[in-house]
């Protein structure tokens, strides 16, 4: 990704915090076999911090939407530990196989690592972590069911592990599911919103992804109106609103402006502080 295309991708932004849009089919960070990942284009984010931004949390490869980035130290270390102890609150949305007779509910499944030759798979496992996840249905069509999915816990492919048990898989899940291991649909999850109290005494930041198209078809095809995010719902924290020290040039529209034109405000902004 070029450093335009990965500050295209930028949906909130403060002295603190970034949050991108992370597109499926790319790692967030580097595995056992090395390879590409989301990370190698960090150096980008920097707007003119000593250092790049680092992950706050993990997306799975396939998964895209909201990923927060901590942009310095201090931030990452507040971020994490709000991760941590699940104040963040995360929605996705999933179109699954089937789909849960009632419109809402909760899973409460404990999980576990598969087995050691497996990686990250993951099983339900009554004496593993304890993991929950809440839903509510969005729309029904065909066999197939639009999810809100708001996971309590954090365990690695908890959404995909729980869908399943559940006996509704991911669309696109080839591990926990129906698809292929190669060449089927895509994985029809995605990190549409986040919800993080960064600041006190404030409300915390919400953040929305929109909906890449590979999601968008099925979506649609469920009840979803086609209506997304505007600029308006992602802008950087006004001056009367920024936290004390932060620079007001910051109250900047990033999301659905042209790539070139937003590298060009981002690179003008004056260097920032580590708040």
């Amino acid at each position: 990704m070029t450093p335009e295309q990965i500050v295209s991708r930028l949906l909130y932004r403060d002295g603190l915090m970034l949050v991108i849009d992370k597109p499926a089919g790319i790692a967030v960070h580097k595995g056992p076999k090395g390879g590409a990942s989301l990370e190698d284009d960090f150096p980008a984010l920097q707007f003119g911090l000593p250092k790049p931004p680092a992950l706050a949390h993990r997306l799975d490869r396939e998964t895209s939407g909201c990923l927060v980035l901590g942009r310095h130290r201090k931030a990452l270390a507040n971020l994490s530990d709000l991760f941590r102890h699940g104040k963040i609150g995360k929605t996705y949305w999933a179109v699954v196989e089937g789909g849960p007779a009632e419109d809402e509910g909760r899973i409460d499944l404990a999980m576990s690592k598969r087995d050691d030759n497996r990686g990250w798979w993951m099983k339900i496992d009554p004496n593993g972590l304890p993991s929950s996840t809440t839903w509510k249905v969005m729309g029904r069509h065909g066999g197939l069911t639009w999810l809100a999915l708001d996971p309590l816990t954090g365990r690695t492919h908890q959404l995909r592990v729980h869908c399943a048990a559940m006996g509704w898989p991911i669309v696109g899940d080839n591990i926990y599911g129906n698809a292929p291991r190669t060449g089927g649909a895509r994985l029809q999850l995605h990190a549409r919103e986040v919800r993080v109290p960064l600041y006190k005494n404030r409300d915390p930041i919400k953040v929305t992804a929109p909906v890449p198209l590979h999601v968008a078809e099925q979506l649609k095809a469920c009840g979803w109106n086609g209506e997304d995010v505007t600029a308006k719902e992602n802008l950087v924290s006004r001056a009367s609103e920024a936290r004390p020290g932060t620079p007001v040039s910051l109250a900047l529209p990033l999301t659905g402006v042209p790539a070139r034109a937003r590298c060009a405000r981002l690179a003008g902004t004056r260097e920032e502080s580590e708040n």
